[in-house]
């Protein structure tokens, strides 16, 4: 036997040598010629033998011929329901997300469709909510289609962009300037997942995914003044089931301004929960098999209940803020190239790839997971009209949690933008300051925490440029310039250009980078 076997050890070298010298040029032949180990009677390349003993960052893993250990098996296992908890958070953010919006709503009394939250005295940082703006009047609403069925949405004329997302942050339709209205108005259809129904004439029609939706509608200010914009969606504003267009509920409007309410998805284990709920109200359809087997994974299933075990549970609230910890850094201190609108510049752009579908490279890349995180972790709404081109029209955005040094702002230090002449804004350009923690607006002594150039009187150089001081106190003679910082916090802001002109798309013109005062 042993004579058999060296004699077929013989065989596979020179038959992997000829197989070689058959084709001197093919640079995939085996670089390594394969021996016979002891226990089998032919050639076993090394890359598919698993060894005795792995050292890895779980520790040493053992195995028995290729067979665990019960002590490995136990340790992965524990480790891949960690993995899939990251990714979860991950993944389920945009879910949570709307999910958090529409239970923040609920919180003022907006419990149906036809209630209408206005921030009629504008977006101040009473609110918890991500990155909302200081510039514009909001109206919202999230609904219920399982509920009501095909629902009718009234945009009055001169309405500002508004859109409609789903439960998974996806993009619906656009209502108003870049709507399919053109800021004229009008009316809008939304149909259920599902729907065989006949759809009357008369609207503008589009399909949703999910049950639960999010309505976003934005109005500019007349003569910096939010009264008319407020006007408008109070009066203007009609929600309504088609089933009920003859005779339809009247429109109950909650103020949005000035009272403390969250809208934002939990970082600890309760996230877990929050995603659970959504599984549960939606649809099959409404997420794709791999993503919604990933979910399941973890114990998150529709139709089942969400109760892992002790040790489960320690494992999920780890792996949460574990993930937590990857989309704050994402957002924070990306190693994402694309993240950065210039070289050497800390200023970010938060639609990373350019695409509200997250697709990378037109789709070659597969879904952009880190961007579409990053997104959703500091934002809300999603829309094609947010990546476009749009010259003079829409807004445009760029973000900064760093100084020119690359360290992170300190509420308690004191910090100067450049803004250089001839801002490319058509319309205005404003400075809004977020607290890192909630992302929301940061909360000081002014409610306010931004600067516009429409409503502050801001300060212009002799060249028409803009320095901007950001601290706890304002520099001498600066009070007009300044955005108050709190001691003990940090913070990031975001640059808005309204009806943004050529020279920030082809990026001839550049704010300067924000740097520390000694």
């Amino acid at each position: 036997m042993h004579s058999i076997r060296k004699g077929l050890s013989l065989i596979a070298i020179v038959s992997v040598i000829a197989a070689c010298a058959d084709d001197p040029g093919d640079t995939d032949a085996p670089a390594v010629i394969a021996e016979i180990p002891e226990g089998y009677n032919t050639p076993i390349p090394p890359s598919i033998m698993t060894p005795d003993s792995v050292e890895s960052r779980l520790g040493t893993l053992e195995f028995f011929d290729g067979v665990p250990t019960q002590e490995t098996a136990d340790r992965v296992m524990e480790n891949l329901l960690f993995l899939r908890g990251v990714e979860t958070f991950l993944n389920g953010i945009p879910a949570a997300s709307i999910e958090a919006i529409r239970l923040g709503l609920i919180g003022l009394g907006a419990t149906e469709a036809h209630h209408l939250v206005v921030t009629e005295k504008l977006m101040d940082s009473n609110p918890i909510f991500l990155t909302a703006n200081t510039d514009t009047v909001y109206a919202f609403s999230t609904f219920d289609l399982e509920k009501t069925g095909p629902l009718v949405i009234e945009v009055p004329a001169g309405s500002g962009p508004g859109t409609v997302n789903d439960a998974f942050f996806r993009f619906v339709v656009d209502m108003g300037a870049p709507g399919p209205d053109k800021g004229q108005g009008g009316k809008y259809l939304i149909v259920p997942p599902g729907y065989e129904g006949e759809l009357p004439d008369g609207y503008f029609v589009a399909s949703s995914r999910s049950y639960i939706n999010a309505l976003v509608l934005r109005g500019f200010l007349v003569d910096g003044k939010p009264d008319a914009a407020t006007d408008m969606f109070s009066k203007g504003v009609k929600i309504y089931p088609l089933a009920e267009k003859d005779n339809p509920p009247e429109m109950v409007i909650f103020s949005g301004s000035e009272v403390n309410y969250n809208t934002i998805h939990a970082n600890d284990y309760t996230f877990y929960e929050e995603l659970a709920h959504v599984l549960d109200k939606e649809p099959i359809d409404f997420i794709d098999p791999e993503l919604r087997g990933l979910f399941a994974s973890i114990g998150l299933q529709k139709g089942k209940p969400f109760d892992p075990g002790p040790a489960a549970k320690k494992t999920l609230t780890e792996a949460v803020a574990v993930a937590n910890a990857t989309a704050r850094t994402l957002a924070f201190r990306s190693p994402l190239k694309e993240a950065y609108i210039y070289e050497d510049s800390v200023w970010q752009d938060a639609f990373i790839g350019g695409d509200y579908q997250w697709l990378r490279d037109g789709g070659e890349g597969g879904r952009y997971l880190d961007a579409r995180t990053m997104f959703f972790y500091m934002a809300t709404v999603n829309t094609p009209a947010m990546v476009l081109k749009m010259v003079g029209l829409g807004s445009q955005y760029a973000a900064a949690s760093k100084d020119s040094q690359g360290n992170a702002f300190n509420g308690a230090k004191t910090y100067q933008l450049h803004i250089p002449p001839n801002v490319p804004a058509k319309d205005f350009w404003s400075l809004v300051v977020y607290d890192t923690q909630t992302r929301s607006e940061l909360q000081t002594g002014n409610p306010f925490p931004s600067l516009n150039n429409q409503r502050n009187a801001i300060e212009e150089n002799p060249d028409g440029s803009v320095d901007i001081y950001f601290g706890p106190q304002a520099p001498e003679d600066k009070e007009g310039n300044w955005i108050e910082t709190v001691p003990g916090k940090s913070w990031f802001v975001i640059l808005r250009l309204y009806g943004p002109l050529e020279p920030w798309f082809d990026k001839t013109w550049q704010p300067g980078e924000i740097e520390l005062m000694e």
